[in-house]
């Protein structure tokens, strides 16, 4: 039997995840990363598994996450997508959803892409961490403070410290799988 994670559970939803998804450096895939930023803002007070278990009802509310799309988005939309039982109807996160995806745009005319400007944060490689278990791992770090404090200054909603660092995780920016996972240290493909 595969040793993963200790924070893997027995659900397949959170297998697949860990082992296809999960620290897998996602280089240019800008609607990919747009989709992990909002939903692990969905995921703040809540456990991962219950956005992974909503994330084809967000995907479809949300139109796939093309920031593009999401940006032109009304307020009968936003009305609508409240009334969505399907995801977590939470004013805020829902409106943070559609204001991000503008400054996900703002970003990409400053820096070429959205996915230079995240990928900045780490030189453009992935910082390969060597936990012995999930109990040495942080919840934030010095570094995911900057990336918050910086997209907080360009205007980003629920990208805390924790949040980003969970996003960084998401999109491989760093990997975090422990020294008994069958992933540890990269034995996986670039998602791109």
């Amino acid at each position: 039997m595969l040793k993963r994670c200790g924070w893997v559970t027995d659900e397949s939803i959170y297998i697949s995840y860990h082992d296809e998804e999960w620290g897998v450096p996602v280089y240019t895939d800008d609607r990919y990363l747009f989709e992990m930023l909002s939903l692990e803002g969905a995921q703040a007070g809540l456990s991962w598994i219950t956005i992974l278990k909503r994330r084809e009802n967000y995907r479809e509310a949300f139109d796939h996450f093309y920031p593009e799309i999401v940006a032109t988005y009304s307020d009968e939309k936003i009305e609508t997508l409240l009334s969505n039982e399907g995801i977590i109807r939470n004013r805020k996160k829902v409106s943070s959803v559609i204001n991000n995806a503008h400054r996900c745009m703002e970003v990409a005319k400053e820096f070429g892409s959205f996915h230079n400007y995240i990928w900045s944060f780490v030189d453009g490689q992935p910082i390969m961490n060597t936990w012995e278990n999930d109990k040495e791992i942080p919840a934030y770090t010095d570094l995911s403070k900057k990336m918050s404090k910086d997209m907080k200054k360009r205007g980003f909603r629920f990208v805390g410290p924790t949040i980003c660092y969970s996003f960084m995780q998401a999109t491989g920016m760093v990997n975090d799988h422990t020294k008994q996972c069958f992933l540890y240290h990269g034995n996986q493909e670039n998602k791109d």
